[in-house]
């Protein structure tokens, strides 16, 4: 039965649209008691997704199905512990000691590889759970249309966006892209971004890096995410560039491309 004592908030409507916290009403001056049970939930789910560890056993058939070259690789940033990463964000955008040492036992080719992949758990590992293996079989399949090499898969826990560029460098990679669990949001604990660097190494600054965000079902789903990361590899190899140097002009090819049933990317 609605109580008398709840006033409608008259944008209400407009919730069907978005996830955002509009339209909730009033009691009094304050909340509804729905929205704000509601409003608590979605804190604890944000917190949850921070500080659950990341289950790379459970990640491991989805990623083995994806038939990526070599075994996966299971790092740790220098960040000893969850609550250490939380207050050391420097630390987590290092390789541990045993991380890299790791890495440079392995076989290189002289000639280098064109691309590393690494999942690094960030600030939600629940986007990696649940985006990781679906984002990386549709850009998989975008792949196998040309030639890319590609390191064996590397998964950093504690692992911050830089991590990616010194594990890129090490394995002898002209690009490195980093799939990272976003910053929870009050509806969105499952968020995760895309980092793509050319020639990664230490000490890459922000501006050297392109990012897509907020790739999630609810978000921007996979085969779009996918499209747009596939245009800006197969731009940053041509170019020898990435960050702001490369811009993304997919709008524009998503346009041509419906116009024409050639791929752009195979002329």
């Amino acid at each position: 039965m609605k109580s008398d004592l709840v006033v409608e908030n008259p944008w209400r409507a407009l919730r069907r649209h978005t996830d955002a916290r509009i339209g909730l009403g009033r009691a009094g001056v304050s909340l509804p008691t729905a929205a704000q049970l509601a409003f608590q939930l979605d804190h604890a789910r944000a917190r949850d997704a921070v500080h659950a560890p990341l289950d790379v056993a459970a990640l491991r058939p989805a990623l083995a199905a994806l038939d990526l070259p070599g075994p996966l690789l299971e790092l740790h940033s220098a960040a000893s512990s969850r609550s250490v990463y939380l207050q050391r964000p420097d630390l987590g955008r290092r390789l541990d000691a045993a991380s890299r040492a790791q890495l440079q036992a392995l076989p290189r080719d002289p000639a280098g590889v064109d691309l590393a992949l690494v999942l690094a758990d960030g600030l939600s590992s629940l986007a990696l759970a649940q985006n990781a293996a679906p984002l990386l079989h549709a850009l998989r399949a975008r792949l196998a249309l040309e030639h890319w090499t590609l390191a064996p898969l590397s998964v950093v826990r504690q692992g911050r966006v830089a991590v990616g560029d010194e594990v890129g460098e090490l394995l002898g990679a002209r690009m490195v892209v980093v799939l990272i669990g976003e910053r929870p949001g009050l509806s969105s604990p499952d968020s995760m971004g895309l980092y793509l660097s050319w020639a990664p190494r230490l000490g890459l600054s922000d501006a050297g890096r392109n990012c897509i965000s907020n790739v999630r079902p609810q978000g921007l789903d996979y085969e779009a995410a996918a499209f747009k990361l596939h245009y800006l590899l197969s731009e940053a190899r041509r170019r020898q560039v990435s960050g702001v140097a490369l811009k993304d002009e997919t709008a524009q090819l998503r346009s041509s491309l419906e116009a024409s049933p050639r791929n752009f990317l195979l002329e």
